[in-house]
């Protein structure tokens, strides 16, 4: 890898843009240390003894990794290739993860703990990306993260960590103490003053009525923040999302190449082959960036009748390799994310003709735990109700429209050197387009 890539690349990841990892890629070692140390301290000793304390996510993970020994080569190799990068960024820091035994350690620590708010290491509010940033750009991670048996694993262990997430013991970080997403420091950098009323506050001092670490993270927005534009005109297409505007693709194929620099939208995966599909072959596309301290709950760009809802379980810590070290593949990797991370399809029937059906895809990005739809099949959904939310981690957004439906887009494509920390921003509820009549 030449020299100075990584830290270019590592300045337009996602992670970064989303505040939960430093733009410095020289803190993330210091970093690593930091958790591998503490994990290693509590676990250390017990793991050369064997797999019985590991919680079960992980020791599941351990075992595949045992049973499989093609599979714990190219782990091993990835966690040697990690070293070698942060080597040429941080040869003067430690660096913590040197084996698969102080991977599964730090992965035993993390879904045991909720992450706490602190300014000075952003990335330590979402330390799965902080343990995976080195190995994720590394020729066998390529490989290793696309690795289906292995990104069941982590799957599984995300979801133990977000049941954590979502139950009262994860409240300890959820205060007003400096470390607190309640913070004074916490308050201005996610704006909660949108978010939190006084009479919140008056009525619980301690977690302001939140009752675990995921209520607060996809915490509902004071209405009046978020008005819905054109309630009453069905021509005003809405955005779902909080967010920044990464693309607006038009005449996209049915099938196309998706792992090229270009990243085409290629239906066919990006809708898992839904019935519905050939519908939207010529039409549009819109994808949005989440950053992880905007508003994570989704809502109905129109009104309509719902008429399939799932979600597709795929990758979570893949980008597009082909792309390279450029230093805006980071961030430009969210159309290759759309047809191959993990993401919800919730389709909308308009009865204006002229609209058609309305694709909604809210797509996971690396530290996602969980995607929640809370509208079902038969649904009536009117334009900006809520149809459900992320919880935890930075994350984009694809609306997909039916050819013609679309008279005029009213927010702007970004140029094609962007990256989303500077794209457009756009509010949920506020209008992106006119449908044509």
């Amino acid at each position: 890898m030449p020299r100075g890539q990584f830290k270019s690349h590592h300045e337009n990841r996602p992670g970064v843009i989303a505040g939960f990892l430093p733009r410095d890629s020289k803190l993330l070692g210091k970093w690593l240390d930091h958790i591998s140390q503490k994990s290693i301290s509590a676990y250390g000793q017990q793991i050369e003894q064997g797999y019985s304390f590991l919680e079960p996510s992980v020791q599941a993970l351990a075992f595949l990794l045992n049973e499989d020994d093609h599979l714990h080569g190219l782990v091993s190799e990835m966690i040697e290739q990690g070293w070698q990068v942060h080597q040429e960024e941080e040869p003067k820091v430690a660096y913590g993860i040197k084996s698969i035994n102080d991977m599964l350690c730090a992965l035993n620590y993390i879904i045991k703990h909720a992450p706490i708010f602190d300014p000075d290491l952003p990335h330590s509010a979402f330390p799965m990306s902080g343990l995976f940033v080195y190995m994720m750009w590394t020729p066998t991670g390529n490989f290793v993260f696309k690795n289906n048996p292995f990104n069941d694993a982590l799957r599984n262990i995300l979801d133990a960590w977000c049941e954590f997430l979502d139950s009262p013991a994860s409240l300890s970080v959820v205060v007003t103490s400096k470390d607190g997403w309640l913070s004074e420091a916490s308050w201005k950098a996610n704006s909660l003053d949108q978010f939190v009323t006084k009479e919140q506050i008056e009525k619980d001092p301690v977690h302001w009525g939140y009752t675990s670490f995921n209520d607060f993270f996809h915490r509902q927005i004071i209405a009046i923040c978020r008005p819905i534009d054109g309630p009453d005109n069905d021509r005003v297409i809405t955005s779902a999302n909080d967010g920044t505007v990464y693309r607006i693709a038009r005449n996209v194929k049915l099938d196309d190449d998706f792992e090229t620099k270009a990243q085409n939208y290629s239906l066919m995966q990006m809708l898992d082959g839904s019935p519905l599909t050939t519908r939207f072959v010529g039409g549009d596309v819109v994808q949005t960036f989440l950053s992880g301290n905007d508003y994570h709950r989704w809502r109905a760009p129109i009104a309509g009748k719902i008429v399939e809802a799932r979600v597709v379980n795929g990758y979570m810590f893949s980008e597009l390799y082909s792309e390279g070290f450029d230093p805006s593949a980071g961030t430009k990797s969210q159309g290759y994310e759309a047809m191959v991370n993990t993401r919800a399809l919730i389709f909308i029937e308009s009865e204006s003709p002229a609209i058609g059906c309305v694709c909604i895809m809210p797509i996971g990005i690396t530290e996602i735990s969980s995607i929640s739809i809370q509208v079902k099949v038969g649904d009536r959904v009117e334009k900006g109700q809520e149809l459900g939310w992320f919880s935890y981690g930075g994350s984009s957004m694809a609306l997909v429209f039916q050819p013609k439906a679309i008279k005029q887009f009213t927010i702007v494509n970004p140029l094609s050197d962007n990256n989303s920390n500077n794209g457009p921003f756009v509010r949920v509820g506020a209008q992106i387009a006119i449908s044509t009549i």
